[in-house]
């Protein structure tokens, strides 16, 4: 009798096997955009982390539906708000305090100071005790009050100061500066032997780290103040040029066409495009800027503003803008790294109105600078035509923006109702 031919089924049962496995990975690694054949070829990641620094990152880039179907492009948002903090920031907090602790500007125990309109230092207040650190922040008055409920449910000293321009002593990150020296000054002051074992203390910013100091909560372990600088600190640079940039290419396979994203402190915007760049020059990079800045007229003019207009000599805060942590009327050496090939203005409005739009089409709850550049990649599509992919950046989610950016009564009294059925805001049917 013949033996039974099984090589069918068995080629069957292998295919089935083959494609089970590679739909599992697809699954699990959570880059829907990739290719099975691309990820097929990617390392299995440990099923673990190494605590929640190491969670930072590898943030998954998903399609964003709505946007995509109205344009003809593939809209990528790179959805930063998962990260452990909640935003993109986080990526800067853990870049910012482990090159101070390479350098020994900080030890543990020491205090980490920040002026920030919020996500920053939500950031930095999250991470600071993975590393040993506190975190004081100094935050304008302005800013949703649910920003300092969670830098205090976090553990550190918030201080909230009345906005003013980045030339006055008291503007919040000239005030976060002065803080630094004060902590350094009080370790000074209560400095002890600074021998201990017959070892040599550490110097932090020039200062032996002490023991059991009185003082106020900012200085209460008196081991020195470290100021992040998250304006001029080119950590926050690196950041994205090691991280965020390379993460976006990868996940893309290189099928980028542009990248487009507004700047607070041109950290994001400038590590994103000089990655990108320098990598696939053929990749265009723009930004989008709220009202009160004046990069939109730096990148696309070449001048900031007038004389008359310059801070300092303006009788009311530039900022006027419900879109918190994006626009700025300063070059910060971070946004200088930036190589961008043009800008976009977005209006509050704009802001808002794609924000309800998203989370009635897609389920994104986003915050205000997100909702901003999902604005600038629909300008960015309407530029370059469809059939082009391009990527920006979902800073933060809604949940920090209740009081203002989400609140009807806060909008109403400032003319920003939402009213709009579809993205007739920005001249789509």
């Amino acid at each position: 009798m013949a033996p039974v031919r099984t090589t069918g089924a068995v080629v069957v049962a292998a295919a089935i096997s083959i494609s089970m496995a590679l739909l599992s990975h697809f699954l699990v690694s959570g880059k829907t955009n990739l290719p099975l054949s691309k990820q097929s070829k990617k390392k299995k990641r440990s099923k673990s982390r190494n605590g929640l620094t190491d969670a930072i990152g590898n943030t998954p880039l998903i399609r964003i539906n709505s946007l995509s179907e109205a344009t003809g492009c593939e809209i990528l948002g790179k959805c930063e708000f998962l990260n452990p903090g909640g935003s993109v920031k986080d990526r800067v907090a853990v870049k910012i305090i482990e090159e101070a602790l390479e350098s020994g500007d900080l030890v543990q125990g020491g205090v980490v100071t920040e002026g920030s309109a919020g996500s920053t230092a939500i950031s930095l207040a999250t991470v600071a005790p993975a590393y040993g650190c506190k975190c004081h922040v100094v935050i304008p008055d302005d800013v949703a009050i649910e920003k300092s409920q969670i830098l205090e449910a976090l553990g550190a000293s918030v201080e909230r100061v009345r906005p003013v321009s980045i030339t006055h002593r008291d503007h919040y990150v000239n005030i976060a500066r002065r803080r630094a020296l004060e902590a350094n000054e009080v370790a000074s002051n209560n400095k002890k032997d600074d021998q201990m074992d017959g070892k040599s203390l550490k110097q932090i910013n020039g200062y032996p780290t002490v023991e059991n100091c009185e003082g106020s909560s900012l200085l209460n372990n008196c081991r020195g103040g470290f100021f992040a600088d998250q304006f001029e600190n080119l950590a926050n640079f690196r950041a994205h040029y090691e991280g965020t940039g390379p993460e976006i290419l990868e996940q893309t396979c290189g099928n980028l066409d542009a990248f487009v994203a507004a700047a607070g402190t041109g950290g994001t915007v400038a590590g994103v495009s000089r990655f990108l760049q320098e990598n696939k020059p053929n990749i265009k990079c723009f930004l989008i800027d709220p009202p009160g800045s004046g990069l939109f007229n730096k990148v696309t003019r070449g001048v900031m503003y007038t004389s008359e207009e310059a801070e300092g000599r303006r009788l009311k805060n530039p900022f006027d803008t419900v879109t918190e942590g994006i626009g700025i009327n300063r070059l910060t050496q971070n946004f200088m790294m930036a190589k961008l090939d043009g800008a976009f203005r977005g209006t509050d409005i704009e802001a808002v109105e794609m924000s309800r739009f998203l989370l009635k089409n897609d389920g994104l709850f986003l915050g205000s600078s997100s909702a901003m550049n999902c604005v600038g990649a629909i300008r960015v599509a309407q530029s370059i035509g469809p059939g082009h992919t391009i990527v920006t950046i979902l800073c933060d989610s809604g949940m920090r923006h209740l009081s203002k950016f989400y609140n009807d009564e806060y909008l109403s009294h400032h003319g920003l109702t939402p009213k709009a059925a579809g993205l007739e805001f920005l001249g789509m049917q």
